[in-house]
């Protein structure tokens, strides 16, 4: 049941020499394809991909870890190396590599994680040859998961790649501080190596839509081999309201997984049966028919969309998306299907890139929230091939969990603070989120049996200061308050090991008092007991006048002030990116105007050398 997860360049060539005839084919391959890359990803990736076709299970033959070999063997001149943690930067990749047959050329993707990266110094060898770098970021600028021995690899070696030619395109979203840092150090990385840069740096922004690390020690479970945690604790945390907050703790005794406080927890959900059952009544299949699927493409590292023999309601169910709105290849592809004319219209309309066509798709499809099982329901003439359907999905997802506790106190148990996701669409659907309606129902006992989680740790640079003594500030409303949880826990526990603790001061913020103050008794306990120096909650509706924790921050703008520039505290951040974490770092500014008699200008620039001291961290979501 675990699915495989891997979480607009302004380009301009460099003249080449006449004698070398392939690089103005290369040129216009770049230009083109990277230039359409941003087009496309402006118009939330609006024109079709090519989907592979599938065929029956073949006899496995061992991978390949030699992409040298694979491109001299196959007549590949460009290999496109992807960093995607939730499929974007691979999907990219599959589509520039696709694309280089219309200009004379033969490409590749590549997953780093599954070639030997040494051999990069050797492309030298195949003529006329690229590599080019599809790079998403993670977190607080961590490379994603497959890029992660790639990135290590980077930083500790002294290759020489003289004569490599390559670019860089960078996926993101401005919305976090550290937009684009991955595609960024690969970009500067290389070049310092001596490879050549033939294009300048792409960068991606997904905005229009919704540090790095060393492990200590390797980590027993991962993405590919996750941990099934039994389900100890499970309840809700809000007293009232129309809302589910819950706090599940997760079993990992004798597991020997590590984690520490600021890390996340990955999650495998499964899809709710009522809407694979549905999907298989539509289509008209027996969804528990074995099937094995099998790329024709013999060339391609993807053998499978998924892992085969499976069965329909198995792929459905844990291995496909079938809850977020499908983007617009997939609508292109399945338009063939439709049988009445004005249904197949529409659904190309939307896969096009025209004005007309990106507004509908944006309020029929996104504004809208259809997932396929709507689209399906709305098209009652579109009943396509349930295995082309299949093919077309894309993955289904691991849901990643700021840890709500301390190693240091709870060695053998994860906890996770989330919002139960459920809400009505526009066109009177309910909409419910896969990971968080699928952890509501994880009950520790379950007719006699342990409800179980499919998880691994994924570490995170949103860490307590190496020194117990530097104060810090945490601001954290709403399910924020997830990481700061295990952050007091650690000073607590400090405490008891007889460190001296600098001031340990909390922003939380919440609707009502009497509703949702989560961990209430815990918090007013650590402020009663000292570990808390200051606990300070803003509940936005208990009054006429909302309050939100940032005008809390400027109410105590002396003591913000003080413990940030005579104190040396750490500020953490953790919760909305798009509103919370943007009017908060606003307070900051106006403190440091104010208090430190700064111009706005400056005040910015203080605050990201804050940042850039690690002394700014954000664990923040869109």
């Amino acid at each position: 049941m675990m699915a495989d997860t891997r979480a607009d360049p302004a380009a301009q060539s460099e003249l080449m020499d006449e004698d070398e005839p392939f690089f103005s084919n290369l040129d216009l391959f770049l230009f083109s394809l990277i230039a359409g890359l941003l087009v496309y990803w402006i118009i939330f990736r609006k024109k079709a991909e090519p989907i592979p076709e599938f065929k029956k299970l073949e006899p496995q033959t061992t991978r390949e870890t030699s992409f040298i070999g694979k491109m001299k063997k196959t007549g590949k001149n460009i290999v496109v190396f992807y960093g995607s943690q939730t499929g974007t930067a691979e999907e990219f990749a599959n589509r520039l590599a696709k694309d280089a047959h219309r200009y004379g050329m033969k490409g590749m993707a590549a997953d780093p994680e599954e070639y030997d990266m040494s051999e990069l110094s050797r492309l030298t060898e195949v003529e006329n040859s690229i590599a080019i770098f599809c790079m998403a970021t993670y977190g607080e600028g961590d490379p994603t998961d497959n890029a992660q021995d790639f990135y290590d690899w980077l930083q500790e070696g002294d290759a020489d790649f003289s004569g490599v030619k390559y670019t860089v395109f960078a996926l993101g979203n401005k919305t976090y501080e550290h937009y684009n840092s991955m595609g960024k150090y690969v970009d500067k990385r290389l070049a310092e190596l001596g490879a050549r840069r033939i294009f300048d740096l792409g960068m991606g922004d997904d905005d229009g839509k919704n540090q790095t690390f060393k492990l200590e020690e390797m980590e027993p479970f991962d993405s590919k081999n996750p941990f099934l945690a039994a389900v100890t604790v499970n309840r809700k945390l809000n007293k009232a309201g129309d809302r589910h907050l819950m706090h599940l703790e997760l079993d990992i005794t004798g597991s020997k997984i590590r984690y520490e406080s600021g890390d996340h927890v990955a999650v495998y959900p499964i899809n709710d049966s009522v809407i694979v059952n549905r999907i298989g009544d539509l289509l008209g299949v027996d969804l528990d028919t074995v099937i094995s699927l099998n790329n024709l493409d013999e060339e391609s590292n993807k053998k499978h969309p998924f892992p085969c023999p499976s069965t329909y309601r198995t792929a459905l169910t844990h291995y496909l998306d079938i809850t977020n709105p499908p983007r617009t290849n997939v609508l292109y592809e399945l338009a063939q299907y439709a049988t009445e004319p004005k249904d197949q219209e529409n659904m190309r309309k939307m896969a096009s890139s025209s004005p007309e066509g990106k507004a509908l798709y944006q309020s029929w499809v996104l504004d809208s929230c259809r997932n396929i099982l709507a689209i399906l329901e709305d098209f009652p003439s579109l009943r396509p091939p349930i295995d082309h359907l299949c093919e077309l999905l894309p993955r289904l997802q691991a849901r990643y969990y700021s840890i709500a506790s301390s190693s240091k106190v709870h060695a053998n148990s994860i906890h996770i603070c989330a919002v139960v996701v459920e809400y009505e669409t526009k066109t009177g659907r309910v909409n419910k989120g896969v990971a968080t309606n699928w952890l509501k129902n994880k009950m520790p006992t379950d007719n006699g049996h342990k409800a179980t989680v499919p998880m691994y740790i994924r570490k995170s640079q949103f860490r307590l200061p190496f020194k117990s003594t530097n104060p810090v500030i945490m601001v954290g409303p709403g399910t924020g308050i997830a990481p700061f949880m295990g952050f007091v826990q650690e000073r607590g526990w400090l405490k008891e090991q007889g460190k001296d603790v600098g001031d340990t001061v909390l922003y939380y913020g919440c609707r009502y008092k009497k509703e949702d103050f989560l961990y209430q008794e815990e918090l007013e306990e650590f402020e009663k007991t000292g570990v808390l120096t200051a606990l300070n909650v803003a509940f936005s509706r208990d009054q006429a006048e909302k309050v939100y924790v940032q005008h809390l921050l400027k109410k105590n703008k002396e003591a913000v002030w003080r413990l940030v520039h005579s104190d040396n505290a750490h500020i953490y951040i953790c919760g909305d990116a798009r509103n919370m974490a943007r009017d908060v770092q606003n307070a900051f500014y106006e403190i440091a105007e104010e208090l430190g008699g700064l111009s706005r200008s400056q005040a910015v620039d203080y605050v990201k050398k804050l940042m850039t001291k690690g002394r700014y961290s954000q664990d923040v979501w869109s």
